[in-house]
Parts: structure tokens; C-alpha cells; sequence
């Protein structure tokens, strides 16, 4: 059976037309349930899908009250479903119901873990009318998504696989309103089938698209490349926050000394700023799954670790240029050795000391 998922929040006046169409592209070939997982939006949601079944279609609606947000409404929609074949779509009707049969063609002659009614392969689109700023917004979504799923449209709402596939998923932990980046990277989806689909704009009531949400399609990103590429990918995050605090210890420098602090104090004050800086985005993005952690003692133990690592910067590129000619004849490039091995060092003890996991310090 073909459980099809429909997230919704205030949808109300989408819910009959959707119905209408998804029954006129399945009936009676395909056996089939709607399940409608409601964001608690009173606008009427529920006594539309009592009508529904009144008039005889497999409709059932589950009723979120506390919880909010698009990826954890699918979630709960493909646990409670009661088919083996799980289809995800939003409740608008820019997906295209009459794709479905497609859909789930592909699924079986291709034998796929996964299909996606995709706007990105040929004969694929968008409704026109698209401004400047919404291709553009999907095309940045689009590209830093890239490296962690050969979806080619990895931000659709349109998608269908096996219960089996999505049950062998690990940490299934989505937030914001990309849930097929969470299945595709975490669900051993290793054949993938993207059919082509005309994306349309909705008829009736507005988009729940905001700044917020795409803040938190920012940090589900930085989530699935830690859970990708695990370590690499902290420390380049770690590296980033430390060049940044360069450029803010320079400038706390520079406007120290105008204040007419003495050149000593103003560059010890400058480190400890350019520290306490590195620490904030450190501890709520690189190590964020500790973040919820005493916010002194991790302050305290990442200070002490970037004073050692400085000490460490500093021996190495002692130890080269003065024992080593090369570097003694290319002190830059020993500065830059030390610079190295300092990040190498506050990065690991970071990990594991300065934003250590409660549970492993015991």
C-alpha cells in the first residue's frame, strides 16, 4: 500500500482540490491512504478531512499540538504510516498529484531506494513568474546541499521509497523543511530516480517560507555534513571561526592603541577578545550538540586550550627555524607550520576536552 504524506500548516482551502486530483490519478489502480499531519493550525484542517471521509476517501488526519515545523511533521507522517511505500508532498499543489503513477513506475523498474519528482533534469520546470531573488535563493540552496547527495534537485518536497529504506535511516533528527536532504544522506538510498515534474506556484493560502527557516536549512546543512564527514567537517568550520578571529584581534589591536592603551596591553587585550569571540560561534555551531552545556567551564577550558596551542604555535616555529635551514632561511613559511600545528592542537583538544560531551568526561 502507498501511504502519501502531506505536512500541513493552515492549509485548509488546499485540502479538498489536493484530494480531488490525488484520487482522480490513483483510483482504482492504486491502493492507497492520505495522511495529513497538522501543524494545530484551527483553520478548519480537521472538518475538511472529516468530509473527505464521509465521501469515502482513505484519509486520516494526526494532529501535532506541541510540536512545530515541516521535516518533523514528515517524520511523524512516514512513522504512523501504515503503507510500505512512503510518498512525501506538500499540501499547496505545486506537486503535481498526477506524477505519482510515474513515481511509483520508476520505483519498481528501476528498482530505486528513492524517486524524486525533480524541477532539475530534462523535461522538468517551474511555473513561470519565478523572480530574480527566488531562483537565486534556490540555486544557492541548491549548490551548498551539493556535496552531500547526488540528488540533482535536493530541496524537493516531492519524493516517494520504501518503508524498508527509510527504516534503515540512522538518527533521523531533520529540522527545518528539508526532509529529503535528511533521508537521502542518512537512508541507505543508494539508487536514486528523479522523474521530471513542473513545479506550479500555490492557488490558495501563502508560503510558510521565512528568514527563520532559512536559518534553520543553514544549521540542518552544517548538521548532515558533521554526520557525512564527521570530523573534517568540524574542523573547517573550526578554521573559519579562527580566521575570523584574526581579523577581530586586529582590529581590537588597532583600536586599543588609539585609545591610548600601551602596545603590550592592548595586544593581550586583543588576544583574550579575539578568544572569547572564537569561543561563541565555536561552542553554538562547531560543537553545538554541547552547546546546552555550563557555558563557564567550556570558556575556561577553550581559553586554557588556546593558550597552550599558543605555546605550541610559537615552539614550532622556534624549533624549525632555528633547526631546520630551510625554514630558517623561509621564517614565513615556519610561522605558518606553527600556525598549523596551534589550530591542529586547540581543534583536538576542543573536540575533546575544551567542549567535551558531559557523558565522556565521566
Amino acid at each position: 500500500m502507498l501511504s502519501i504524506v502531506v505536512p500541513t500548516y493552515r492549509e485548509a482551502e488546499n485540502i479538498l482540490p489536493l484530494v480531488g486530483r490525488i484520487r482522480a490519478a490513483l483510483e482504482p489502480a492504486v491502493e492507497y491512504e492520505i495522511v495529513f499531519v497538522d501543524d494545530n493550525s484551527r483553520d478548519g484542517t480537521d472538518a475538511k478531512v472529516r468530509e473527505l471521509q464521509q465521501q469515502g476517501a482513505p484519509a486520516r488526519l494526526i494532529v501535532r499540538e506541541s510540536e512545530r515545523g515541516l521535516s518533523g511533521a514528515i517524520l511523524r507522517g512516514f512513522r504512523e504510516a501504515r503503507g510500505d511505500l512512503l510518498l512525501c508532498m506538500d499540501a499547496d499543489m505545486s506537486h503535481p498529484p498526477e506524477a505519482i503513477p510515474r513515481m511509483l513506475r520508476a520505483l519498481e523498474e528501476q528498482q530505486a531506494d528513492l524517486v524524486v519528482g525533480s524541477r532539475y533534469v530534462a523535461g522538468g520546470g517551474v511555473e513561470k513568474g519565478w523572480g530574480l531573488y527566488r531562483w537565486a535563493n534556490s540555486l544557492v540552496a541548491l549548490t551548498l546541499a551539493r556535496p552531500l547527495t547526488k540528488v540533482r534537485d535536493n530541496g524537493a518536497g516531492f519524493f516517494l521509497l520504501p518503508r524498508k529504506v527509510f527504516e534503515q535511516g540512522r538518527d533521523l533528527n531533520p529540522i527545518g523543511y528539508k526532509m529529503l536532504l535528511e533521508v537521502s544522506v542518512k537512508c541507505p538510498c543508494k539508487k536514486v530516480a528523479e522523474i521530471p515534474i513542473q513545479f506550479a506556484d500555490r492557488k490558495f493560502g501563502q508560503s510558510k517560507l521565512n528568514f527563520r527557516e532559512q536559518l534553520l536549512y543553514l544549521l540542518h546543512l552544517k548538521r548532515l555534513y558533521d554526520y557525512k564527514f564527521g570530523r573534517a567537517s568540524r574542523f573547517i568550520q573550526f578554521c573559519v571561526i579562527g580566521a575570523s578571529g584574526v581579523v577581530v584581534n586586529l582590529l581590537a589591536l588597532a583600536g586599543l592603541q588609539k585609545l591610548g592603551l600601551s602596545q603590550n596591553f592592548a595586544y593581550a587585550l586583543a588576544i583574550w577578545m579575539a578568544m572569547t569571540w572564537n569561543f561563541v560561534p565555536n561552542r553554538f555551531l562547531t560543537f553545538d550538540l554541547t552547546a546546552h552545556h555550563p557555558v563557564l567551564p567550556q570558556y575556561f577550558r577553550f581559553v586554557q586550550t588556546c593558550l597552550v596551542g599558543a605555546v605550541v604555535n610559537w615552539s614550532v616555529k622556534v624549533a624549525l627555524s632555528q633547526n631546520v635551514p630551510w625554514f630558517g632561511q623561509h621564517v614565513y613559511w615556519a610561522a605558518l607550520a606553527g600556525i598549523a600545528c596551534g589550530t591542529m592542537f586547540n581543534f583536538l583538544m576542543s573536540h575533546a576536552w575544551a567542549f567535551r560531551v558531559e557523558s565522556d568526561a565521566k
